[in-house]
């Protein structure tokens, strides 16, 4: 019983140390998303709870602005729902690790399922060949504690300064993401898939300005399947051989 014990908090720390930077590096984000949900006009009780329950740094930050802006309702589930809509395929990844989980864990894991804490956790199945639910939960936790605390800076921030969003502290996003991806660069078809996406998104933008990203992103996917379907079209299970180390 101890040596389970010591190995289940073993891997809990292993799960912190690893979600750890990338949580650290998203407090930016954070700050931000708190200081102008009370910029926006929200009450500092109603910028945490939102943290608490929504707990999506993108889809926040993206609703605050509409909000702000007197968008409808309907144009702020519309573009919540679409800058959220990767999660389902998060979820159809992790469903085949959760299945035999009870319902408690699944709906725990669920909701702490973000962009890192998916990225630690396959990355970690991938280094153990096992998924592991305390895992997943506990570097879901640290991050869902770090965010909700870089949110209440902010909304001490929001009452004291003004202009934050001019401190270009949404770089944080970008900064993160090309963390959580830069690994998998060594991906052919990844690689193809950053390449191409950042070529159209640059032509499209002038041409596109609303919807330029979305088009790059499937440009991009489609790019690196064909590729991939070209390089080994027999290759049924998603793995690929790895570009230069």
């Amino acid at each position: 019983m101890s040596q389970i014990r010591s190995e289940e908090g073993a891997l809990a720390r292993r799960a912190v140390l690893d979600i750890l930077p990338l949580s650290i590096a998203v407090i930016p984000w954070g700050i931000l998303t708190g200081a102008l949900a009370i910029q926006a006009g929200f009450s500092a009780l109603q910028a945490q709870f939102m943290s608490l329950c929504v707990f999506a740094g993108a889809a926040q930050l993206s609703s605050i602005t509409l909000l702000a802006g007197g968008a409808s309702f309907s144009s702020i589930y519309g573009s919540t729902f679409v800058i959220s809509a990767r999660h389902l395929l998060y979820s159809i990844t992790f469903r085949q690790h959760v299945a035999d989980l009870s319902l408690r864990h699944r709906l725990l894991i669920g909701f702490l399922l973000t962009d890192e804490m998916f990225a630690v956790s396959e990355a970690h199945t991938n280094r153990s060949g096992a998924f592991s639910a305390l895992f997943a939960i506990v570097s879901g936790l640290t991050f869902y504690v770090i965010w909700n605390g870089a949110t209440l800076i902010g909304i001490i921030a929001g009452d004291l300064f003004d202009n934050l969003d001019s401190l270009g502290l949404d770089f944080a996003i970008v900064a993160t993401f090309i963390a959580m991806t830069f690994g998998e660069l060594r991906k052919y078809p990844v690689l193809i898939a950053v390449a191409l996406s950042g070529v159209v998104a640059v032509i499209l933008k002038p041409v596109f300005t609303e919807s330029y990203i979305v088009i790059a992103a499937l440009v991009g996917m489609f790019g690196a399947y064909s590729f991939a379907e070209y390089l080994d079209p027999e290759n049924s299970d998603g793995e690929y051989k790895e570009g230069p180390q």
